[in-house]
């Protein structure tokens, strides 16, 4: 059982909250168990707020972000730890490349916190939100290739309904792709507002949450085809962890907490059974032991201090030796 405590505070953490603020921290601390002589993976860097905690605790970092912006920021205020840390411009998919590239076999621990950061959200020209006009853009790595303004102007009503339904979970998804395909003739959508007053049109506000939340969210994780990366990384993450290395995950909506629960589950089980066998039988990817039974969630007191963190879940799994293998699996 990993204990929650308050969130511990640095002498640099009021500007890394300018940027994004780290969610769970004292969880994924006492999840990762950082200390000297330790090597870590930050495989989405943003702000650097998790990677100085990691820091702080006598670890060394290498921080990973496709956004130029976060590399930026988070090398230049986390330059006092030269010697532990280094930013790479990279997407968390291509982790094992990039360790290859380093010269790195394997290391003490990876941490991803999945989803958009604050930064990218409260900046308009990023294209995120809708709070504020901007381009209908939504790309975490601006040399993408498809911004969120080409897949409303172009894809058709069936692409765009299936697009919602599975990655918004949105119920209103076929009224919307039919609105946004008729809307569209008369002229093509270029700003976050333009298609939050066609969905709006569709959908009218009921409560707090603005109709156009899942649809932002469908068109985002398309655009930057974050459920094919999860799931690429946590393929291959595992392999590149040293026995007792752990891989740290923290969601922010079910589809991404589904994929991470439903891999580490399945390379956590030591057999497999299936109805067709006389007998369960060894599970060849069992190379996990789960160090979180149900997902740590944040502190009351941290969601009042940041409402973002009121959907953050933390999913963690240890890398398991040889001899733990055999003797578990």
């Amino acid at each position: 059982m990993i204990a929650t405590m308050e969130p511990p505070y640095s002498k640099t953490q009021p500007a890394a909250r300018e940027y994004h603020a780290p969610v769970l921290s004292q969880e994924v601390l006492e999840a990762l168990l950082p200390a000297v002589g330790k090597q870590f993976v930050d495989c989405t860097l943003g702000g650097g707020g998790h990677s100085e905690l990691l820091l702080n605790a006598g670890a060394s970092v290498l921080g990973v972000d496709q956004d130029p912006e976060a590399v930026a920021y988070a090398s230049a205020r986390l330059a006092v730890f030269a010697r532990q840390f280094r930013a790479i411009r990279s997407n968390f998919g291509e982790v094992g490349a990039v360790l290859a590239g380093l010269g790195i076999g394997a290391v003490d621990g990876f941490l991803l916190d999945l989803g958009v950061s604050s930064h990218q959200l409260d900046t308009p020209g990023r294209g995120f939100s809708f709070q504020a006009d901007g381009p209908l853009d939504m790309r975490m790595n601006p040399q993408g290739p498809v911004t969120a303004a080409d897949l409303v102007n172009t894809a058709g009503a069936s692409q765009l309904e299936r697009m919602f339904k599975e990655y918004g979970e949105e119920p209103q998804a076929r009224r919307i792709a039919a609105r946004l395909v008729k809307d569209r003739l008369v002229r093509p959508f270029r700003t976050t507002l333009e298609l939050a007053s066609a969905v709006e049109a569709v959908s009218p506000r009921r409560g707090r949450t603005h109709p156009a939340t899942k649809v932002f969210q469908a068109l985002r994780i398309a655009v930057n085809r974050e459920l094919e990366v999860l799931e690429q990384a946590l393929e291959h993450l595992g392999g590149l962890l040293l026995p007792g290395g752990r891989l740290a995950v923290i969601t922010f909506h079910s589809l991404e907490d589904r994929i991470v629960k439903q891999a580490f589950l399945r390379r956590s089980a030591p057999t497999l059974d299936r109805p067709e066998w006389s007998a369960p039988r060894e599970n060849p990817e069992c190379i996990f032991r789960k160090i979180t039974t149900k997902p740590l969630i944040a502190t009351e007191l941290e969601q009042r201090v940041n409402p973002r963190s009121r959907s953050a879940k933390l999913r963690v799994v240890e890398r398991l030796g040889p001899s733990q293998r055999l003797t578990r699996c």
